[in-house]
């Protein structure tokens, strides 16, 4: 008759402990991936169990043996999860900044109307094909069409075609920030800020970024109306198509945001870039940066 004594209950115990200790863990490598184990752990622990498991053939230990077997099956289960997990291709987030006036907000619109009301003209958008409305209009009028730019200006002006659900996908998928040269029209600050909570409430004021230089927005692409913007911008630039850069030959461009939902459709944190409006360009490729 086998009579369970305590050594034998708390050695039952133990073995049953260190056996299922790695269970938990095999379920959270299968959810989450392996990333955080180390691959020198795993190894001298498998090289342990196979110790204790050679102890147990040799002593003829028959409950080393079982329990010193199933945590060999369980950590080498980990191991072959952690492999897979690792020869996944990363993906994160990607950052993209985008411009407000001309691209979100339809500002030049809003200008032409208030030039033709302040002089009597009748200016249209299409006038103004390969220059800015300050390069077109005559001389004596430009420093009034300059001060039409107001801080009532800013707060009602109409949202781009497809912006809204265009972005609200894009934050849904990757980092969105809005990045606004402010600077230009100081008195913009208030309107602006106020426009994009009321259009865009799904994106945090956290993103919303006022700035003169757009080269120290830390991002993977820019989407601008103003090559100027480009110049010491490190990650990927866009041109968003408007009159006034129609000679614009250096970046790649789109012309709405349709386009912009079909080239961002097949591009990932892992640098996959599918055939979107402007092809698989190498431009895609997300640059590599510090996280």
């Amino acid at each position: 008759m086998f009579v369970m004594t305590w050594s034998a209950i708390v050695g039952t115990i133990a073995a049953l402990c260190t056996t299922l200790a790695f269970w938990p863990q095999l379920l959270k490598v299968r959810r989450q991936g392996g990333a955080g184990l180390s691959w020198s752990m795993l190894s001298m622990y498998l090289a342990g169990q196979f110790l204790w498991l050679l102890y147990g053939v040799l002593n003829d230990a028959r409950a080393v043996i079982a329990a010193n077997l199933a945590s060999i099956v369980l950590v080498s289960a980990i191991v072959i999860l952690k492999v897979r997990a690792d020869r996944r291709p990363v993906r994160r987030r990607l950052r993209i900044a985008i411009d407000m006036d001309e691209v979100m907000a339809d500002a030049l619109a809003e200008h032409v109307r208030r030039y033709n009301a302040a002089f009597g003209a009748q200016l249209t958008i299409a006038d103004l094909h390969g220059r800015s409305l300050e390069g077109h209009v005559p001389a004596a009028h430009r420093a009034a069409t300059e001060a039409l730019l107001d801080a009532s200006f800013f707060r009602d002006l109409a949202v781009m075609a497809d912006c809204q659900d265009v972005i609200r996908d894009l934050a849904g998928r990757h980092d969105v920030f809005v990045v606004t040269a402010a600077m230009d029209v100081p008195v913009s600050f208030d309107a602006k800020y106020q426009w994009l909570q009321e259009h865009f409430p799904f994106i945090p004021p956290s993103r919303f970024v006022f700035c003169g230089d757009k080269g120290l927005i830390d991002a993977d692409y820019l989407i601008d109306d103003r090559s100027r913007h480009f110049d010491r911008f490190k990650g990927r630039p866009l041109l968003y198509s408007a009159p006034h850069n129609a000679a614009e030959t250096r970046y790649p461009r789109v012309g709405s945001w349709a386009e912009i939902r079909a080239l961002f459709a097949n591009v990932d944190g892992a640098g996959a870039a599918g055939h979107g409006a402007a092809g698989s360009s190498r431009w895609l490729q997300p640059r590599e940066r510090s996280l």
